[in-house]
């Protein structure tokens, strides 16, 4: 009965409690109501967790993104527009005074500047800034805004598809900047942030856990199977951090604030956030980076092996003793794998100390090592297993660090070109010309809506008659350049204007 009376007691006087904060008063028709504020700093530090240690810590995150939110830039990524003309046409404006006015524009068009826009994570204090490849790649003009709203151009280090990363830098100095750690050591079950501004709304902090470690969802430029120098490398941490577009590039890090991932991707059907999101690992990151700052190209540890991942169904197929792993298919001759004994149906289970449970984790792990390192590595062998140390070695079979190769004029205008012989110069009814067989990256895609198939007669007004020609006119050429030439098939002389 006393503990019913007192219960009863807390009730009133929590009811009491909560009708004095409101004061009515009813003078005739009109009622005044006053409301009272308290000044109170919001609760923090309610949810609490255990540490290593077992100790009892609290779980806030205030002060990570304290920490992280200055090191997180804004990039903004610029395509410049496409500029053709068909026939007797007048060139683009900007080659007018250089070519002068005597070609007319009826049917031509100019296409305006494509922007995109992503994030990038300020990795030293002297400028030098990690984003994706994607968010920067293909761009003539890159843009980074600060935290605190400073824009700077940046200029491009260095890129590698490979792993969708690169590396830019601004003219500033004394920025703040975040410190990459070991991401084998992440957990799954984690928690960690990502930082980064999607749908450009800067400076955005959202929470979760890592749901995942060594994931691969075959979205970077997958290759053909197999270990080859092309090949994408994926062994993403997986996290329920919201990401959305814009996201990419920013920062995933750990509640002390620390760099754990970039983040890259999502898993959605409709283009936005549906609780998978997708970072590479700041090993991976680290490595990368400061090989496109010291060399310019990444020095990729190569194993030499191609593998397939060990499922239950694949090993009950091929006779294995293990369930997971990767599996060798094929050894590739003068390979640091070759060397060190690993043989074809060897299954790869472990590799220094992490644990290999499919083909991501093996492929992230050696991407994250350049030629030389030596590895530790323990297969099952027909339920025996071995140890062997492997000297990875790079993709040319040796130790020797990989030069960056120099541009040449045909790299800087993307296309592959090749000479005509006398029946097909006849056949098309002209004297000299050169076929563009294939367009990439390079600024004929960027300037020009020039078509494969292109044939060149004319460089500004000069004839060419084979490659040698094209590579002596354009070597040292600085400026406006304008290419002459016809379609198999199609009337009319057509001219493409760019710039180099």
């Amino acid at each position: 009965m006393k503990k019913f009376s007192a219960l009863l007691l807390a009730s009133v006087m929590g009811s009491i409690l909560t009708i004095g904060s409101y004061e009515l008063m009813d003078q005739g028709e009109s009622k005044t109501v006053k409301v009272e504020h308290i000044d109170k700093t919001p609760v923090v530090n309610a949810a609490y967790s255990v540490n290593e240690a077992g100790e009892l810590v609290a779980l806030d995150f205030t002060g990570a993104a304290e920490k992280v939110m200055p090191a997180v830039v804004h990039i903004r990524s610029t395509q410049i527009g496409n500029y053709s003309t068909q026939g007797q046409q007048q060139i683009p404006e900007q080659f007018r005074d250089f070519f002068g006015p005597f070609f007319r524009d009826d049917r031509g068009y100019r296409q305006g500047p494509r922007v995109g826009s992503g994030s990038g994570v300020i990795i030293n204090s002297d400028g030098y800034i990690v984003t994706n490849n994607h968010v920067i790649d293909g761009a003539d003009e890159v843009e980074v805004t600060l935290n605190d709203n400073r824009s700077y151009k940046a200029k491009v280090i260095g890129t590698d598809p490979t792993t969708d990363l690169a590396v830019i830098q601004i003219r500033e100095n004394s920025l703040p900047h975040l410190t990459l750690v070991n991401s084998d050591n992440v957990k799954v079950g984690e928690w960690v942030l990502a930082v980064g501004n999607p749908f450009n709304l800067n400076s955005t902090v959202t929470a979760g856990i890592v749901s995942a470690k060594g994931r691969s969802i075959n979205i970077i430029n997958p290759g053909s199977p197999g270990d080859s120098v092309n090949r994408a490398i994926e062994s993403f941490i997986q996290t329920d951090a919201a990401v959305n577009p814009g996201n990419s590039g920013g920062a995933l890090v750990d509640l002390n604030g620390d760099l754990i991932g970039i983040n890259t991707a999502i898993a959605s059907p409709t283009g936005a956030y549906s609780g998978y999101a997708f970072a590479v690992p700041s090993n991976i990151v680290s490595r990368v980076v400061e090989d496109l700052i010291s060399y310019g190209v990444v020095q990729r540890g190569w194993l030499g092996v191609e593998i397939n991942n060990v499922t239950s169904g694949f090993a009950r197929e091929n006779d294995l003793e293990v369930n997971a792993g990767a599996h060798v298919s094929n050894i590739v001759e003068n390979s640091g794998a070759k060397d060190a004994g690993i043989r074809k149906g060897d299954v790869i289970v472990q590799i220094d100390d992490i644990k290999v449970d499919n083909t991501a984790a093996l492929i992230g792990y050696v991407g994250s090592k350049r030629p030389g390192d030596v590895v530790k590595m323990k297969v099952n062998r027909f339920g025996k297993e071995i140890y062997f140390n492997v000297t990875l070695k790079n993709r040319d079979g040796n130790l020797k660090v990989v030069e960056k190769e120099p541009e040449n004029v045909f790299t800087v205008l993307g296309a592959d070109l090749e000479d005509l012989d006398d029946s097909s110069l006849k056949r098309l009814d002209i004297d000299s010309g050169v076929r563009v067989k294939s367009i990439g990256q390079g600024q004929i895609r960027k300037h020009t809506d020039m078509r494969e198939g292109f044939i060149i007669t004319k460089i500004d007004g000069k004839r060419v008659r084979s490659k040698e020609d094209v590579m002596e006119m354009l070597e040292n050429k600085e400026g406006g350049v304008l290419l002459e030439g016809m379609y198999e098939g199609q009337s009319g002389t057509y001219y493409y204007g760019l710039g180099l």
